[in-house]
């Protein structure tokens, strides 16, 4: 294992939230490309369980964790720092490694905000008690946020788009597991 990546057990409630890019300076810190426009997750949690990169060159194998001493916003992106990663070459080292975060770890969401990760798996419902289908992911269109919806109709895969504004979300029940929706079957 790497020095400052210990071995660790990755969490059942693991969520992945961004992955290491590249070093950053000349003292043991990283770039890091986070999968959300809002990264508070990474900001709060002080343990991150890194997993080699899916391709190209694995400096570690196995799952890993990290003992975070501080994350900062900088420019476009995040940097970091960790126990045990002192100098730029052990931080080119976690190029590419993917990181994950207990979702127990995650700041509370505030009154009508919802983590996407929550929202994934969701059956969505509308008005006239039909089932439209499974949220399979959320894109974010930069003025708002559209969810995607699987479903099957005549024995074929199909795919529904519904923004997740207000205007269309009635309700969002995450111990239902489901999002009541004003949204006909035939849009």
């Amino acid at each position: 294992m790497l020095p400052g990546l210990d071995v660790a057990n990755l969490p059942a409630d693991a969520v992945e939230v961004g992955r290491i890019a590249d070093a950053w300076g000349i003292k043991g810190w990283f770039k890091v490309l986070p999968y959300s426009a809002d990264p508070d997750a990474l900001f709060s949690s002080k343990r991150w369980f890194l997993l080699p990169t899916e391709k190209g060159v694995k400096t570690f194998v196995g799952t890993g964790v990290l003992s975070v001493k501080e994350v900062k916003a900088h420019s476009d992106s995040v940097v970091a720092c960790a126990e045990g990663v002192l100098d730029r070459n052990t931080a080119e080292a976690l190029r590419g490694a993917r990181i994950f975060i207990s979702r127990a770890s995650f700041p509370a969401a505030a009154a009508d905000e919802y983590y996407w990760v929550d929202l994934i798996g969701l059956t969505v419902i509308n008005r006239q008690d039909e089932t439209l289908g499974t949220v399979r992911e959320l894109l974010s269109t930069g003025p708002q946020t559209v969810l995607v919806l699987e479903y099957v109709q005549d024995g074929k895969a199909q795919e529904r788009m519904i923004p997740f504004v207000s205007a269309y979300v009635d309700s969002v029940d995450l111990a239902a597991k489901n999002i009541r929706v004003d949204w006909l079957a035939d849009y």
